[in-house]
């Protein structure tokens, strides 16, 4: 089974919600993104989101922008992610979900998904391919053996909530609030409730991100029917406060298991 799936399968077995974590490829170095994602799954993160680095971002919010700004100045491309993903491959056998845009999958060619696959990835997600224009590269992601994952918003119908939850293949991603990442989610509790019953009715594992911070905040989502909880923006800022290689994973290893914690408070 997909490494994905399992992960929230053994999740639920625990009366938990599953952590992901979304990194920034090359954000600051390749070398420090191999090191941050290991200290993430040593920490307690079940996935971890490898971001590939874009210049024109749709949904991110400044602690994410400049973290792709900081890994395009140093030479980051969806290639050098790849082989992030194989470093990170040849040591762990930890969830890996490639988080990017679409441009720079077209860029890349014809190649991309069975490459993106080849370095060990597990699943893809492209934040801007909505439903009407996401089929053949869901496909295509199947025919790769990588699982697919997509989102819905809180203005999101209900009908056409479950029809995109029915084409997920990894789990369906339930954004908080309106806007983009990094602000604050008034009620967490409610944003949990929501991807509970979403998680029912369509029998998919549905996953909360934006505006978590903190392990309270996991717990908010945890404790109200979550399968799992995303921090991207609080791990981007903990790594860009720090300036040494082993400060930035001491830093990213706190916030995680302080996260942890919270998706276990059920």
């Amino acid at each position: 089974m997909n490494r994905i799936r399992s992960v929230f399968e053994k999740a639920a077995s625990e009366g938990r919600s599953a952590l992901i974590i979304y990194l920034c490829g090359g954000d600051p170095s390749a070398e420090d993104s191999v090191a941050l994602i290991q200290a993430a799954f040593a920490a307690g993160a079940d996935i971890v989101e490898l971001g590939v680095p874009f210049s024109d971002p749709a949904a991110d919010g400044p602690a994410i922008q400049l973290a792709s700004e900081r890994a395009l100045a140093a030479g980051a491309s969806l290639r050098s992610v790849l082989q992030i993903a194989r470093d990170v491959r040849a040591e762990s056998e930890g969830a890996l979900l490639l988080f990017g845009y679409l441009n720079p999958l077209l860029a890349y060619g014809p190649a991309a998904l069975s490459d993106i696959k080849a370095a060990g990835v597990d699943g893809l997600l492209v934040v801007d391919l909505p439903l009407e224009e996401a089929s053949e590269l869901r496909e295509e992601a199947a025919q790769c053996e990588l699982a697919w994952v997509p989102l819905v918003a809180p203005t999101t119908p209900a009908e056409r909530a479950d029809r995109i939850a029915k084409t997920a293949t990894g789990f369906l991603y339930s954004v908080s609030m309106t806007g983009v990442t990094g602000g604050a989610c008034e009620s967490l509790g409610e944003a949990g409730a929501r991807a509970r019953k979403l998680s029912e009715t369509s029998g998919v594992p549905v996953a909360v991100g934006f505006g978590v911070r903190t392990g309270g905040d996991a717990r908010d989502l945890s404790q109200g029917g979550a399968s799992g909880v995303v921090v991207g923006s609080a791990a981007v800022r903990a790594i860009a406060a720090e300036n040494t290689t082993e400060a930035r994973c001491a830093a990213l290893g706190a916030l995680v298991r302080e996260l942890r914690e919270g998706c276990e408070a059920n």
